[in-house]
């Protein structure tokens, strides 16, 4: 394959991973809009098209990973980077790789952010729940099928000798 053939190549992924990766960052802040205004709705829908935003980047992902394998380089970063240093000796698309990394990085801190407001939430669900049920003092085991189970009394140790 020529260089330049190459090099158009990994500049449009790029192009694209930027593209994907911005509009993902977007969909994570209003994600997060969505969670702290309880907008069900808008959550889902939300949900939705960060799910086509995550396909799209496995897609491109794909692509690159095909392109390495096609050059017989491998499809990790060394490669990738033994594939740029080929293909675009200016250095310009080690750059756009570099700003999509970033991009990238705080896509996940953001999910993170998104994750930890879901989790505290389910929490707090559990926790109410536990109050209404009456099982909000009882410890909680595992039981036989894997799920947690209540003992029946809080004040009685199981133990297996």
């Amino acid at each position: 394959m020529d260089p330049r053939i190459c090099r158009d190549t990994l500049e449009r992924l790029l192009a694209e991973e930027a593209a994907t990766l911005s509009r993902l960052e977007e969909l994570l802040d209003q994600e997060h809009e969505f969670l702290t205004s309880n907008d069900v709705e808008a959550l889902e829908k939300a949900g939705e098209a960060r799910q086509s935003c995550i396909a799209a980047l496995i897609a491109i992902e794909d692509e690159r990973r095909s392109l390495c394998r096609m050059m017989n380089v491998s499809a990790d970063a060394a490669g990738l980077d033994k594939l740029l240093n080929w293909c675009d000796p200016s250095r310009q698309l080690k750059t756009r790789w570099a700003a999509c990394a970033q991009r990238a990085a705080h896509c996940r801190s953001l999910n993170d952010r998104n994750g930890a407001l879901v989790t505290a939430r389910l929490k707090r669900v559990e926790g109410m729940l536990g109050v209404i049920t009456g099982r909000a003092s009882q410890p909680k085991v595992y039981g036989s099928k894997g799920a947690y189970e209540t003992t029946g009394r809080s004040d009685r140790v199981i133990a297996r000798v």
